[in-house]
């Protein structure tokens, strides 16, 4: 690993730290303060609900998570967003299309060596043309790995 690599990889775990972790948390926590204490505790009725802070983050806490594993559900099981957001990745990663790229090539190549192997397995010899079909197999599959670079 190139020392370069070795900053980017440190940029991007700090960037997945910051944002994943402490900006969420941070923010909870301030939205919190800040709804308390400049509407709540300036509103009777209200105040009259939440009487103190610790009251009243316990009660959002307590509707907001569920809420919000609701919400995350959805986006992830019942909307088209996540979907998009995954074929996005694969568009942009070179890394996720060889991925999908050597999968496409592979199953019905994986699929003729075993009805081979069933074949061998049964004591059958394979065939002239067989033993052809497995060496064409062969240089696709060599094509593919000289051709394909992420």
């Amino acid at each position: 690993m190139t020392q370069k690599n070795l900053l980017f990889r440190a940029w991007f775990y700090f960037r997945q730290g910051w944002s994943t972790y402490f900006a969420f948390i941070f923010a909870a926590i301030n939205t919190l303060t800040v709804t308390y204490f400049l509407a709540i505790e300036e509103y009777p009725i209200l105040n009259s609900i939440f009487p103190s802070f610790l009251i009243y983050v316990l009660t959002v806490v307590s509707i907001g998570i569920p809420i919000l594993v609701l919400i995350g559900y959805a986006h992830f099981k019942r909307s088209n967003a996540f979907k998009a957001e995954a074929d996005i990745n694969i568009e942009a990663n070179p890394h996720q299309r060889r991925i999908l790229s050597n999968t496409e090539l592979l199953f019905p190549i994986l699929i003729k060596l075993l009805d081979y192997n069933v074949k061998i397995s049964n004591n059958e010899k394979l065939t002239d043309k067989e033993l052809s079909e497995l060496n064409s197999l062969k240089k696709i599959l060599k094509q593919h790995m000289d051709n394909n670079t992420i």
